[in-house]
Order: structure tokens, then C-alpha cells, then sequence
């Protein structure tokens, strides 16, 4: 059961999936095993694998990124688990720097890292993420403040037996279902990080970035999941996370010209969290000024 186990999933991203590949492979802590979780692709994704030797592929029927990584983690036997998106590349000492954590805690149930995103024309970097949370985070999580998981995805590595304690990926959660894993760990284990850029995010046209009406169905399951825990600490966080949650929601409804939708979740945000009715009077401004959410 030693060693690292790469999980793979892909659908129809051949054209990157050997990049990710050979970035694992590369790694100054070789992983015991790379899987990779074909989702259903009809591109050339079977042949890039053939390509390369000692990669174990499983095909299934399209079932969604949850499905895969959960198929690859049955089949995996490392002690360790770390998940790379196909169309993304690592840093060589990316697993050796996350092991080490959790080597030097076993209250560590995961350990994520910094990343660097870049344009796939150019290759030039967009941004650095580099600020990230570790300790006992659930709250970080649950209240979107502060530093939280820096790009959880590819950034992540797990220990097995944790990922197995909380029942893995979701597979109903269909957007934020990485936030979703990692709170529920959060919940039972601390977090380490590695403040490094060693995941290198690739920003393309073809990339899955889901949409506001999305994001919003994906986080609303995600609370009522958390909060459907009758811990009284939970509980207690409730109006503020949901004020938060409401918030970020309206920002991005804001920004993307939806201003039925910004005003019902700047609303809701004001009756859980009557101190952010500041935060939306300001939204005028914002608007002529150009400034963020």
C-alpha cells in the first residue's frame, strides 16, 4: 500500500493528455501507479495512452469527473492518492513536496498546494495563487473567507484511508464538488500546504469553466448537505456562511449582467448578514470604477 497513486480523468482532452502524463512521470518521487479514468472520450485518447508504458487505463461510459476520479481511486493500491487534471502539467517535486507534509503529521488528511495558471496560446502566466489555508480549515470552507484550498483539483493529494473515511467524491455534486471533498475532510482532518506554484493550470478555450446558473445549483447543494449536520458549531456559522455565500453569487450575477439574479442573492445576503448591505451599496461604484467584486 506505499507509495502515490496518479489519478487521472479525462474526457476527450487527448490533445493534453500527454503532457500530464509525462509530468507525473517526471516526478522526483515517482508514483507508484498512474490511472487514467477515460470518461467516455471519442477523441484520440485510447492511443495517447498505448503511447506510454505502465499507465493503467480504464475506460467507462461518461459519468462526470466525480465518477472518474472515484473509479480511479478502487483501482489504485497507493497509500497516497493525488489527482491531476488532463489538461494540466506538475512541477517535478510536486509529490515529493506534498508527502513530506504529510509525513511530518499524521493529522494531515491533505495537503494542497500553489499553482500557476498560463495561457495555452502563449504559455505566458496569467497568475500565481500561492495563498493558501492549512490547520483545522473546515471554517475557512464553510464561510468562503480567507485563505481556503488554492485551486482544489490538481492541486490536491489525499491520504487513501481519509478519502475512503468521508466516502470520497460526490457524484451528485456536479459543480464544486472539489470545495464539497474538501470540506467534508476538513471536517475530521487538518490540511497542509505547500506554498509553491507546483501545478501549472492550463487556461484554453475548451476548458470546463461552468457558469454562474451552475455555480449557483453546485453551491446550494453543498449547504444544504453542510448544514443539514446538527453539530452546534455548524449551525452557529450558518447565517454568516450563507450571507457570504449570497454575496460571492451576486458578484458574479453582477458581472455577468444578470441583475435579477445580483439583486435576489444581494438580498438574501443582506437577511442572513445584515453588515454586508455596505458592501452592496458600493456596487454602483464598482460599476463605474471597473473595481471587483
Amino acid at each position: 500500500m506505499a507509495g502515490v497513486s496518479v489519478v487521472i480523468p479525462t474526457y476527450n482532452f487527448g490533445r493534453f493528455l500527454a503532457a500530464a502524463i509525462e509530468s507525473a512521470q517526471a516526478q522526483t518521487l515517482r508514483p507508484r501507479e498512474i490511472i487514467v479514468v477515460d470518461d467516455g472520450s471519442t477523441d484520440e485518447t485510447p492511443d495517447v495512452v498505448r503511447s506510454f508504458e505502465s499507465v493503467h487505463y480504464i475506460r467507462q461510459e461518461n459519468g462526470g469527473v466525480c465518477a472518474a476520479r472515484n473509479r480511479g481511486v478502487e483501482d489504485s493500491m497507493g497509500e497516497f492518492i493525488a489527482f491531476l487534471d488532463a489538461d494540466d502539467t506538475w512541477e517535478a517535486r510536486k509529490l515529493e513536496k506534498q508527502i513530506a507534509v504529510f509525513n511530518s503529521d499524521p493529522e494531515v488528511g491533505l495537503v494542497h498546494c500553489g499553482m500557476r495558471e498560463f495561457d495555452d496560446e502563449t504559455g505566458e502566466t496569467i497568475a500565481t495563487h500561492l495563498h493558501g489555508a492549512e490547520g483545522w480549515m473546515a471554517d475557512n470552507l464553510l464561510l468562503w473567507e480567507g485563505p481556503v484550498i488554492v485551486g482544489p483539483g490538481g492541486t490536491i493529494a489525499v491520504r487513501r484511508d481519509t478519502f475512503e473515511a468521508v466516502g470520497g467524491f460526490d457524484t451528485q455534486q456536479k459543480v464544486g464538488e472539489d470545495w464539497d471533498l474538501c470540506y467534508r475532510i476538513a471536517r475530521k482532518y487538518k490540511v497542509g500546504f505547500v506554498p509553491e506554484p507546483l501545478v501549472n493550470y492550463r487556461s484554453h478555450g475548451a476548458a470546463a469553466h461552468r457558469n454562474v446558473v451552475d455555480m449557483e445549483r453546485g453551491m446550494a447543494l453543498f449547504y444544504r448537505k453542510a448544514f443539514s449536520d446538527p453539530d452546534p458549531h455548524v449551525q452557529s456559522l450558518r447565517a454568516r456562511a450563507l450571507g457570504n455565500y449570497h454575496k460571492v453569487l451576486s458578484g458574479s450575477f453582477f458581472h455577468s449582467g444578470d441583475y435579477g439574479s445580483f439583486l435576489r442573492h444581494a438580498a438574501a445576503s443582506i437577511i442572513h448578514r445584515p453588515a454586508n448591505i455596505g458592501h452592496f451599496l458600493a456596487f454602483p461604484v464598482r460599476r463605474i470604477t471597473g473595481g471587483s467584486r
